[in-house]
């Protein structure tokens, strides 16, 4: 996501607070969540309300570390560098915005207990987060139980926003992007029998894995076999072993970057030639890192495109 994104995204959370300044639907207080917790005091100056005066804290929870750490870290500095261009600019009704980021460490079991600390410890009056799907799940549960708003920057899945009125989201949903694969396979590389490997344990994956199934044979294509496996396994040959004898002309594989380059390069050793497709879960540095040559002549969706020529892009 560019900075000129990242920079909505900020100022769309601060905006919430400071339009409401000295109201208890934010920050805790009567939130308007639906969850038991509402009640819990969350604003900054302890009294449940969110302060009037001083700076605005935001909370954002990342990946900085474990499997997805380049997803967390990225996020990280783009939304300084947002917070910077804004405060530099006047903040926010003459308020500064201030940020507070903690480390889910890549696990969606992290997250809620993350998100809490942000509210109840820290008295955050918005979050952003997750990038991944199943963290954002986890987190706006919490996020909703105590009226808090949050904003995921790319959180895909369509269940993160569902029943919950103070989650939002600033991307596009997994049903556009498994149409937008489906139809680049079908159309541009004219693949008419394609198989599909994805996380079973990842929301994300299962249900980017869904929708591309349901778009590819509604373009008249073939799904010739679907593999599952769970990620981090070390050793998927068995699923690439049935994909290899199933005539598949590419394989379609909606992972996380580091599962996506260990599988890939397990692929290629295994014989396996086509070109394989992903998601916006592969949208990091180290794919190329941990795919090496195995990776090229693959392809994936994006949120970012290199031919945008809009000056805040470049």
């Amino acid at each position: 996501m560019n900075l000129s994104a990242w920079n909505k995204v900020v100022v769309a959370a601060a905006v919430l607070i400071g339009a409401s300044t000295g109201c208890d639907k934010l920050g805790g207080g009567k939130g308007k969540g639906n969850g038991s917790g509402s009640e819990t005091k969350t604003g900054s100056n302890g009294s449940g309300a969110a302060a009037s005066t001083g700076p605005i804290l935001i909370g954002h929870f990342a990946s900085l570390t474990g499997s997805e750490a380049t997803f967390g870290v990225s996020t990280d500095h783009g939304v300084i560098l947002a917070m910077e261009e804004r405060n530099a600019a006047g903040g926010v009704k003459g308020r500064k915005i201030e940020l507070k980021t903690l480390d889910d460490a890549s696990k969606s079991s992290e997250a809620g207990n993350v998100v809490q600390r942000l509210i109840s410890e820290d008295k955050v009056v918005a979050l952003l987060g997750e990038v991944a799907s199943g963290s954002s799940l986890a987190g706006g549960k919490v996020a909703q139980q105590f009226g808090v708003p949050m904003i995921s920057p790319s959180s895909t899945n369509k269940k993160v926003t569902e029943g919950r009125d103070m989650v939002s989201r600033v991307c596009f949903l997994d049903e556009f992007q498994g149409y937008v694969v489906a139809k680049f396979a079908k159309d541009n590389l004219k693949l008419d029998k394609v198989a599909v490997l994805f996380d079973q344990a990842a929301p994300y994956s299962k249900g980017l894995a869904e929708t591309f199934k349901s778009e590819f044979e509604g373009l008249k294509g073939t799904v010739v076999t679907s593999q599952a496996y769970t990620a981090g396994d070390a050793d998927v040959s068995a699923q690439l072993q049935s994909i290899k004898t199933s005539g598949a002309q590419a394989v379609f594989l909606p992972g996380y970057y580091t599962d996506a380059g260990n599988i890939v390069n397990q692929a290629r050793k295994l014989g396996i030639t086509v070109p394989f497709l992903g998601g916006d879960g592969w949208d990091s540095a180290k794919l190329a890192e941990i795919g090496g040559t195995a990776i090229e002549g693959s392809y994936y969706s994006n949120h970012y495109s290199f031919d945008e020529e809009r000056p805040a892009v470049k």
